[in-house]
């Protein structure tokens, strides 16, 4: 059996402002449909992934803002970063994490989440190891993203 991961809902609090973030990040939009006054259904693809993301009205409950680890894989984190910098979205500096290969901390808002072992380290891990260097960014709603630099994957991937 094949399961899929092909959609995330994302909880946004502005459909035209996530709209516009996630096209200036070079998303691309695949269906912007108004079904009633109460339901708007907005599907974007982030450049060269199988997986995409929703956000509407009338689309999900949970808090706007409140989506976090959302992994975007890259296999240059320094190049990632500067072309979406030079879009305009506000990236963290390059890090590596101190206790190992998966970082799990992130911040949103006021919220800082990370264990005793993940303070991060400036710059790419200094071995360019893959699974280990990072830049982290949100959303105008404090959905927050991280972009992990993979360039070798693990047996199976």
């Amino acid at each position: 059996m094949d399961l899929k991961l092909e959609v995330i809902v994302l909880p946004v609090s502005d459909v035209d402002r996530a709209k516009s973030f996630y096209e200036t990040a070079g998303f691309r939009m695949d269906v912007d449909n108004t079904f009633s006054d109460d339901y708007r259904l907005v599907h974007l693809t982030p450049p060269g992934s199988a997986c995409s993301i929703i956000f509407g009205k009338g689309v999900i409950d949970a808090a706007p803002g409140s989506a976090q680890g959302l992994y975007l894989i890259v296999t240059d984190v320094e190049q990632a970063r500067a072309e979406l910098v030079t879009r305009g979205i506000k990236v963290s500096d390059v890090f590596h994490d101190a206790g190992g290969l998966l970082h799990h901390g992130h911040e949103a808002g006021d919220a800082v989440h990370r264990g005793s072992c993940q303070e991060r380290i400036a710059g790419p891990n200094p071995d360019r190891t893959s699974y280990a260097s990072y830049a982290t960014f949100s959303d105008p709603d404090g959905n927050g993203w991280v972009l992990q630099e993979i360039t070798q994957r693990q047996p199976g991937r």
